[in-house]
């Protein structure tokens, strides 16, 4: 059996990777070792697929962290706006929310696998659902690929298998130890937009509690800022999540970390102390327990008060000036110590993968064994939350599929 070149892997990088190369021309298999494509595309933006962000390439760039300049070539050729016009030229109509973040107008993940596997269809490309067990090569280059069933011949081979991280949709690592046997790189992989634990119990107090409107800096141990940002976060049984703390996880690299939290942005502190001083007048002969509810969640105010050393009965107008401005000070930085990451099985998106400095960042063709390309999230780069992750497999399918040699 034998094709122009054959794709491993049947999620979003896979599928159009083989789409772009079938669209000039060539026989292209595409193998997916799950019974259906699109797998881990489902569950995507929670249901609805956060396809890209409607921004430049150069943003998409500003917004990763990890190896984006390796990425400027793709991104150049394949920006956010061709991916937006692929989709809606393909009968996909799509929309722009907060943030730029671009989604199917349906509000349906479905539609986006549904354009693909109707674009796969249109161009003929072949699927079978089968596992790949290696990559074929003689004299050097890519010769085909093995499964558990069949041997495919093929000048080359585009290794799109994903990362780590939500095994269940079949994202379990697999093109690593393919790559790894060609002699490739393999960085380690760890957790990227993951929540984080929080190294005590205060969040846990707090479980379910959602914030906006927050600014969050994330700290290391010696104060220096290694990111920040503004928007929503959720204490859970654990710690937190939330989009804020899931890009911020982009930056914690094993070090002793804390989130701190200024709950009221908008204030600067002498106004927050007016209005604090405001509450407290108009809620005088309460509990400081009760006197609080105007300005803070419910399910908060015990913490804060805990962390002040404050009594929860304590009457309002009892609270001495110096309790207040240790107040204002612990809303407007507001300390949860990071004990860690959530494992990777519950990331997003896999930090780690194949080392792109073996790997062409215009063709995305392997320097190491001719034949042998790559594309998404298999490949050493993360980005924050935001359409940006899918964005990168896009661009990288895209340069790899018309990077292929085809006779």
């Amino acid at each position: 059996m034998k094709y122009d070149g054959i794709v491993i892997g049947g999620g979003p990088a896979g599928m159009f990777a083989a789409i772009t190369a079938a669209s000039r021309g060539g026989r292209i298999l595409l193998l997916e070792k799950n019974d259906r494509l699109g797998k881990k595309l489902l569950i995507t933006g929670k249901g609805r697929c956060n396809v890209t962000n409607h921004c430049s390439g150069q943003e998409v760039l500003q917004n990763t962290p990890r190896n984006g300049r390796f990425l400027y070539s793709a991104l150049t050729a394949f920006p956010p706006e061709k991916t937006m016009a692929f989709f809606e030229s393909h009968g996909c109509p799509l929309k722009t929310e907060r943030g730029n973040r671009v989604f199917p107008a349906s509000d349906r993940s479905q539609s986006i696998l549904d354009c693909l596997k109707s674009e796969l269809r249109r161009v003929r490309v072949t699927v079978c659902n089968e596992a790949v067990t290696r990559i074929l090569t003689q004299d050097g280059k890519v010769h085909g690929v093995q499964t558990g069933k069949n041997t495919y011949e093929a000048s080359w081979v585009i290794l799109a298998t994903g990362g780590v991280s939500y095994p269940a949709t079949g994202s379990t690592g697999d093109g690593y130890s393919f790559a790894a046997a060609l002699g490739h790189t393999i960085i380690p992989q760890e957790g990227s937009l993951v929540p984080l634990t929080e190294d005590g119990t205060d969040c846990a107090r707090m479980q379910g509690l959602s914030l906006r409107n927050v600014a969050v800096k994330l700290l290391n141990a010696k104060g220096k800022v290694l990111y920040q940002d503004f928007g929503e976060l959720l204490f859970t049984h654990f710690g937190m999540s939330g989009p804020t703390v899931l890009s911020a996880s982009c930056h914690l690299k094993g070090e002793d970390c804390r989130m701190v939290i200024d709950l009221k942005p908008a204030l600067e502190p002498s106004k927050l102390d007016e209005r604090i001083l405001r509450d407290l007048e108009l809620y005088q002969n309460r509990s400081m327990e009760n006197a609080l509810t105007d300005l803070l969640p419910r399910s908060m105010i015990p913490v804060i008060l805990r962390r002040l050393d404050i009594s929860a009965d304590l009457q309002a107008n009892s609270l001495t000036r110096q309790k207040r401005r240790a107040l204002v000070e612990l809303l407007k930085a507001f300390p949860v110590a990071i004990a860690g990451k959530r494992p990777v099985s519950e990331a997003i998106i896999t930090s780690g993968g194949i080392k792109v400095s073996e790997v062409d960042p215009k063709t995305m063709e392997s320097k190491l064994v001719p034949g042998l390309f790559f594309a998404g999230e298999i490949l050493d780069c993360d980005a924050y939350t935001g359409g940006f992750n899918l964005q990168i497999a896009w661009a990288t399918a895209y340069a790899a599929g018309n990077s292929v040699p085809l006779e």
